[in-house]
């Protein structure tokens, strides 16, 4: 069952909330649609889920996470560290929603006041019929502070080499089981 906040429990600095468990994506941003194959089988499937949630696969991709709960549950907050040493920026999120359910397992979240974009990004890994497992990052973002505007088309290159380089750290963790 996918669960999605209510409106009047949110901080976050956009209006479209809950936009990535549906489509279209909203017009006037960025949008990111990457989709990675992890492997074959239930097992793949229950592990890349469990990584994805509780966001070991964002730690063992070199993001530094900071979450208020073990896993990703609706109104949860995260910041994630992004960037390396003294170079490394807080970008502060909301869990927007969830889905734990037999073929789909992952979690939305939402930039907060802070994050240096505006925008909301899901993780999700879902299991076809055949037993293929996937993993898919969709985001919609704009810039929200003067260091992403000023570096411009680099931002959405970067979020993209990053949704690549995460399924391929989550494709490593789910084979280990």
């Amino acid at each position: 069952m996918t669960r999605l906040i209510s409106a009047g429990r949110d901080t976050v600095s956009y209006p479209d909330r809950g936009a990535t468990a549906h489509r279209p994506l909203p017009a006037g941003y960025h949008h990111l649609h990457h989709r990675t194959r992890l492997g074959h089988g239930r097992a793949v499937f229950e592990a890349a889920g469990t990584a994805v949630t509780t966001f070991h696969a964002h730690r063992t991709s070199g993001m530094r996470v900071r979450a208020d709960a073990g896993a990703a549950r609706p109104g949860s907050r995260v910041v994630v560290g992004i960037g390396f040493g003294p170079l490394r920026i807080d970008a502060p999120c909301q869990v927007i929603w969830t889905a734990y359910e037999p073929a789909r397992i992952g979690f939305a979240y939402g930039t907060l006041a802070g994050h240096p974009e505006c925008g909301e990004e899901s993780f999700l890994v879902d299991i076809d019929p055949d037993g293929t497992v996937w993993f898919t990052v969709t985001a919609f973002s704009r810039p929200n502070s003067w260091y992403t505007r000023l570096a411009g088309p680099a931002v959405p290159f970067l979020q993209l080499r990053y949704a690549r380089w995460l399924g391929h750290h989550l494709r490593k963790l789910a084979s280990a089981r």
